[in-house]
């Protein structure tokens, strides 16, 4: 399946294959499939079980500055019936979180916390069944962690897209990286999604816990012992972060960079970690601390938000793309799919 794809295409993680022809979407999608994966080797699915020190991590990061190209969409744009309304900014935004798809470790059952470990065969397939569950919902820009299982879920669900646009991974780490990763034709970033990597977004960092089997770190320490470093949620692991500590950082730059796209009309997707989403969820949902240690996030599964006047109304996740009631709950949603059924017809 996809996954064997994948693994037979792996290639350099440094070059990123430019993918044109929106009109011929649907006959190449396997071979974008395969570029994306040779670029990164790396119902609901939310449910609910009984002082920012971003200075001191031990993590690798990618800083990545949130200037994105702003291109509007045909599909997303006003009739010329509707000419009236043209000069409104929507009121309305998606919001689509994804948590990462099963990672190598996830799979041996190790803590990976900010060790940057790829996708598992498993991991690439949730990851591609993302994206045919949101193949439908319009997609602007898009925030991932500075880690590669996140930035891999992103890139494969994205080949799912009905609009077949391009993710882009913006280069802004250095002046060099910023100029040599430019592209010149209007025409190609119109049929291009931003991709912002912030090490904000990552997962919580799992201090002296990284790289132990859970099992065996339960049997050393204790199952309550364990239990309390992964489920309370301000008592951090031996030299790591508590959920306290990343759901500082991570709702800071959800606020600070992402809000603000949200405000301006633009439709936003976020792929990150079980602990990052779960802060923002948080957030979203105006959980307490002791609501949110019981919130789970499955791997590989939307979550759909609808941001309208100021508020964030959670609408679950997405079954697929031939659900119409999927798309029943926003007229927005609803007219974005006609069209797209339009244009594939």
């Amino acid at each position: 399946m996809a996954a064997e794809v994948y693994y037979q295409a792996i290639g350099t993680l440094q070059s990123h294959s430019h993918l044109n022809n929106f009109n011929h979407h649907q006959k190449h999608q396997n071979n974008i499939v395969r570029l994306v994966a040779r670029d990164f080797i790396s119902g609901n699915g939310l449910s609910r079980r009984s002082n920012n020190r971003s200075g001191q991590r031990n993590c690798t990061v990618i800083r990545s500055l949130a200037s994105q190209t702003s291109v509007v969409d045909p599909v997303l744009s006003p009739s010329r019936n509707n000419a009236g309304d043209s000069n409104k900014k929507s009121n309305e935004a998606a919001l689509i979180l994804i948590r990462h798809g099963e990672s190598l470790w996830n799979e041996k059952n190790l803590f990976t916390g900010c060790v940057d470990v790829p996708l598992s065969k498993k991991g690439i397939d949730e990851a591609i069944e993302a994206g045919k569950r949101i193949s439908s919902i319009p997609v602007d820009v898009i925030f991932t962690s500075a880690l590669i299982r996140a930035q891999m879920t992103a890139m494969l669900a994205m080949t799912q897209h009905r609009r077949g646009k391009v993710p882009i991974i913006l280069h802004n780490e250095s002046e060099r990286a910023k100029s040599w990763s430019q592209f010149f034709s209007e025409d190609t970033k119109k049929q291009s999604i931003p991709v912002i990597a912030a090490w904000q977004l990552n997962e919580r960092m799992y201090g002296e816990l990284q790289g132990l089997n859970k099992q065996e770190t339960a049997e050393r320490y204790g199952k309550e012992q364990v239990h309390e470093w992964r489920r309370s949620y301000d008592i951090p692991p031996p030299n790591g972060e508590s959920l306290e500590m990343c759901a500082q950082r991570a709702v800071a730059y959800f606020r600070d960079q992402i809000e603000p796209q949200l405000l301006s009309g633009k439709n936003v997707m976020i792929s990150a970690h079980g602990n990052s989403l779960r802060s923002i969820i948080m957030y979203l949902d105006k959980l307490t601390s002791q609501e949110v240690i019981s919130l789970e996030l499955s791997t590989g599964i939307p979550m759909l938000y609808i941001f309208k006047e100021g508020r964030f109304i959670r609408r679950g996740s997405p079954i697929g793309p031939s659900e119409a009631g999927v798309y029943a709950y926003t007229r927005r949603l609803a007219l974005y799919k006609e069209k797209l059924d339009d244009m594939f017809q």
